[in-house]
């Protein structure tokens, strides 16, 4: 195991390399004046474009910008924008907020969709599956900022009062936990379609009909037999699902007005702000690539024919 991973974290360098190097490309590369607009109507100062080109190595050649860039990624140092912001601090205050929302649409969709897909999947064609079926369908059919905007409408002080919608600029959980329901809305309908589906394929599985007949009680058919193996598809999906709440968390940050990475990378692309935006889509390049590896390793406790070399 332990080769293993250290074969796959060698694996994930040049992955890492490629795919930070297109994003800089596409940011950096694109033929047009970076400084369009920075000051105004007015075209800028060739003191100030030739100070701020210097600091962002606008001068060099792409290849030798992008290396200058990883050597400052190594030591932490993420850029300055234009005007002279540091772009680690601004992710520093507002990373945490994101990835805890993140990391509790993930809980949220990982539970109610899992337990969904299996109750639908071992009893198939009844009401809860068809249930089930209609709800989830309206969840995928409904945008997120819809569905943001209806839970804040109805639950909050303007409706039922059950709970409180509003978010403080540091966060609690609890303050998260609509916010995260709403991000993780759509990949819950998915995961408990995926789960229902793998459990019904895997139900005719000659492993399953094998423990039944050596009469195994029902409850170690389902939990050890049948859900470990049924679960990886689903896994493999939450896996990679990470990245992509963190990625996708602008609406739901705009509905709910938290200042997390959503925001910051649209304000990041509204105001041309090249760095900021590189420096958080390489931070998610990271996310993915260590939810993969982390993915690959969960294969192997869900089904015992997997074996790491």
């Amino acid at each position: 195991m332990g080769r293993y991973v250290l074969r796959r974290l060698l694996q994930l360098i040049p992955v890492f390399l490629g795919t930070t190097f297109l994003i800089y490309a596409l940011v950096w590369a694109i033929p047009q004046d970076p400084f369009a607009g920075k000051c105004g109507q007015r075209p800028c100062d060739p003191t100030y474009v030739a100070e701020v080109s210097e600091k962002l190595n606008l001068n060099d050649p792409l290849l030798i910008q992008y290396f200058k860039y990883l050597g400052n990624l190594l030591v932490g140092d993420f850029g300055t924008t234009f005007n002279g912001v540091s772009v680690g601090e601004q992710i520093a205050t507002s990373w945490p907020i994101t990835l805890k929302m993140g990391i509790i649409a993930l809980i949220i969709e990982a539970l109610i969709g899992i337990t969904a897909g299996v109750l639908t999947g071992l009893r198939k064609q009844g009401f809860l599956d068809n249930l089930v079926l209609v709800s989830t369908l309206f969840l995928i059919s409904l945008p997120v900022f819809v569905t943001g905007f209806v839970l804040r409408l109805y639950l909050g002080p303007q409706g039922f009062d059950w709970i409180d919608t509003s978010v403080s600029s540091d966060p609690t959980i609890g303050e998260l936990i609509l916010p995260g329901f709403v991000l993780g809305s759509l990949s819950m309908a998915y995961v408990a379609r995926l789960t229902r589906t793998s459990i019904v394929e895997n139900r005719r599985a000659d492993y399953v009909r094998t423990a039944i007949a050596k009469g195994q009680p029902g409850t170690r058919v389902v939990g050890i037999h049948l859900l470990r193996n049924s679960l990886i598809p689903v896994i493999t999906f939450l896996g990679t699902d990470l990245g992509s709440l963190m990625g996708g968390a602008i609406v739901t940050e705009g509905v709910f007005n938290i200042n997390g990475i959503g925001g910051l990378i649209f304000r990041g692309i509204q105001e041309k702000e090249g760095v900021m935006v590189t420096g958080i889509v390489t931070l998610l390049v990271l996310v993915y690539l260590l939810m993969s590896l982390i993915v690959d390793l969960l294969y192997a406790v869900l089904d015992p024919r997997i074996r790491y070399e």
